[in-house]
């Protein structure tokens, strides 16, 4: 059988404590959802249904974001809940912010999104995208009995290369790393350092039947065989101690 991607259709923009299962069981291709699908949620859907939309008018910039903003050239609202969302500054340069959240994902602006949004507004990363994605697949499991994966998506930059790809925030029902170490290759040599982050690689083939404009936050991935060991996308952070970059 073929690899599948189809796209779910959500017209709908969601607001908190909308059931995304119910709305995705609504479409024809909720209804067809199969035993051992994956299912790919853009992070913005989980963000809005969590209620980690801000209404920027309300946001009070300290002296700090303030002195940022105008160093950079940005709205010292936004400034200042990157601050409130940032573990730790790890770069500001050209007009570009890299943190390390409070969840430990380095990225541009802590995840800071004003996009497919009203004016005004800006989405938060979720709390904690392993738990949401945990309670998706159970949703799934009682509303329609089928085992399936659930991963989370946002969209992240990459050091070294241009353009942006879609990266895993939010893992369950699937391992996130497909481990070669000890295996041997094609010519019986032993594989020491290959490790495949496979549930990024899921987000991004996602990205291809989404898009950012085409009201399809949720992907169905079809007939991939998976390790059905239960993961989280913890495992995809590398330890501050192996990274080159901090």
């Amino acid at each position: 059988m073929s690899l599948q991607i189809i796209p779910v259709r959500i017209s709908k923009d969601i607001v908190p404590g909308d059931d995304l299962i119910e709305l995705l069981l609504e479409t024809r291709t909720g209804r067809g959802l199969k035993e051992g699908d994956i299912l790919v949620f853009t992070q913005k859907i989980i963000s809005k249904q969590e209620g980690r939309k801000v209404n920027l008018s309300k946001i009070k910039p300290t002296l700090l974001a303030t002195g940022i903003a105008n160093a950079f050239a940005k709205d010292p609202r936004i400034i200042q809940l990157i601050l409130d969302e940032t573990k730790r500054i790890i770069r500001m340069k050209n007009g570009i912010i890299i943190s390390e959240t409070h969840h430990g994902l380095v990225c541009a602006n802590a995840g800071i999104d004003e996009s497919n949004i009203e004016s005004g507004f800006a989405t938060l990363l979720p709390k904690d995208a392993d738990t949401s994605a945990q309670k998706l697949r159970r949703r799934i499991k009682t509303r329609t009995g089928k085992n399936v994966a659930v991963i989370i998506s946002d969209t992240f930059g990459r050091p070294f290369r241009e353009g942006q790809t879609d990266t895993a925030i939010g893992v369950s029902g699937i391992s996130s790393i497909i481990d070669y170490v000890g295996k041997r290759d094609n010519f019986n040599r032993i594989l020491r350092v290959t490790a495949i982050a496979i549930a990024d690689e899921l987000c991004s083939a996602s990205e291809l039947v989404r898009g950012k404009t085409l009201r399809t936050p949720i992907a169905i991935i079809r007939n991939y065989q998976f390790d059905k060991k239960n993961s989280t996308s913890k495992v995809l952070l590398r330890a501050k101690s192996l990274d080159l970059f901090r």
